[in-house]
């Protein structure tokens, strides 16, 4: 899967100048490109509220946080947003159900079920080209990726 520059440009502004809280990315044409930057003032929660409820993404979140001893810190996170929902496996479950009837049975979601796949297989392969990474998650639902599960993942 090819990335598209911009990718690493954002990131690297993103890191360097802190000029995005976050970026998310998504597959098009079978390249990684830019889907949203959000500014430094946007809050997690507007983060969370940029990712789309039925399509997968990747994102970088600039989480800054205080420790225990009062120290101000700051962490990188990327993070894998696979959606997953009930339909998600409804293929697999009629190709076993019954092998004959999978040549005529489609459903709704076959192309969002292939994009997932794309998105898992791409992942560690773009990852590395975002150099600064801190800390990795991976997040079906909302509650997987929740304000408690960040801060105890960037301590």
């Amino acid at each position: 899967m090819a990335v598209d520059d911009e990718c690493k440009l954002k990131f690297q502004e993103l890191k360097a100048k802190r000029s995005y809280r976050f970026i998310t990315f998504k597959i098009e044409d079978q390249q990684v490109v830019v889907d949203k930057l959000g500014s430094p003032t946007d809050s997690y929660e507007e983060f969370t509220n940029s990712l789309p409820s039925n399509e997968c993404r990747y994102a970088v979140f600039d989480f800054d946080f205080t420790t225990d001893e009062n120290c101000q810190k700051s962490k990188i996170f990327f993070i894998a947003w696979y959606v997953l929902d009930h339909l998600f496996l409804w293929p697999i479950f009629i190709f076993f159900l019954n092998r004959k009837r999978m040549r005529f049975l489609r459903s709704p979601d076959t192309s969002k079920v292939r994009m997932k796949m794309v998105y898992a297989s791409s992942k560690d392969r773009f990852k590395r080209e975002l150099d600064g990474i801190q800390v990795e998650l991976q997040a079906t639902d909302p509650s997987e990726m929740s304000m408690d599960i960040i801060k105890a993942r960037a301590i």
